[in-house]
């Protein structure tokens, strides 16, 4: 399972404030405690239209002077502002995101068709709107493959997210998702899937439930990826345990070591 941390969000009250306030030991802090948890990738969101890609750019900076070896997932509805921020990295990550709105897409894999070592988060989404189905999500998902086949975009690059709303408000939210999964493990077997996790459990109580929950389904739909907090030890466990019992982890030998490193909570 990749692990992208989800901390570094402007949408965050206090990384917002951090933000502000161009706290570089606040960043600085929860970048190094979400590597030792065994991020794999950092999101950087600035949660600021108005400032995105300076916001961006400050933390890549002060990331990159502690973490040179870090791998950026690059948050941001703006295309220019990803686009602006890749020359900047140090080493390859995550553009996320894509879509069918608007000419994002073809903006995007425009100019990443030839950086063969970033990967590609794309949403299954289009300009009428969030899909409520999983057929309107299995269909942009082919209009979305048709541009990866124009762009001579491998497979592998591609990361899938076919959106999770709250089951609180959504009652199908969780099986329009594997349904779109299945299809897509299905069609496209070299395409991965991601999803920011957490969505599913909104504004609903004892959330931790709903997200162990999600993420064990999920995982046995094909997830290989996901947008968690990995200072959430539960969760980390909740992934250990998942990728041991469906075969990934054999002799659970990730799971024991994970566990001598206590990465796992009480």
């Amino acid at each position: 399972m990749i692990i992208i941390g989800e901390k570094l969000n402007g949408a965050i009250k206090s990384v917002a404030e951090a933000i502000r306030n161009r706290d570089v030991e606040f960043v600085r802090n929860l970048a190094s405690r979400q590597l030792d948890g065994r991020a794999d990738y950092l999101d950087v969101c600035s949660g600021s239209p108005s400032e995105d890609a300076e916001v961006l750019k400050w933390m890549i900076d002060v990331i990159q002077k502690d973490h040179p070896d870090v791998r950026f997932s690059l948050d941001s509805p703006n295309p220019d502002t990803i686009l602006s921020c890749i020359p900047l990295c140090k080493n390859p990550g995550f553009i996320n995101s894509v879509s069918l709105e608007g000419d994002k897409i073809d903006k995007i894999f425009s100019a990443v068709a030839d950086l063969k070592s970033w990967k590609i988060v794309a949403l299954l989404l289009d300009d009428t709107g969030m899909p409520e189905t999983a057929e309107k999500r299995i269909d942009t998902f082919g209009r979305i493959m048709e541009k990866v086949a124009e762009y001579k975009i491998a497979h592998d690059r591609i990361y899938i997210d076919p959106l999770v709303f709250s089951v609180g408000t959504s009652p199908d939210s969780f099986l329009n998702f594997v349904k779109a999964s299945e299809v897509i493990r299905k069609t496209c077997p070299d395409v991965h899937i991601v999803s920011g996790l957490s969505n599913i459990s909104f504004g609903l109580p004892y959330r931790k439930a709903i997200n162990h929950a999600f993420l064990i389904g999920a995982m046995m739909y094909g997830m290989d990826s996901a947008i968690i907090d990995p200072l959430n030890k539960d969760m980390l466990a909740g992934i250990y345990a998942a990728e041991a019992l469906l075969g990934i982890d054999e002799y659970c030998i990730e799971y024991l070591s994970a566990y001598r490193d206590e990465l796992f909570g009480n």
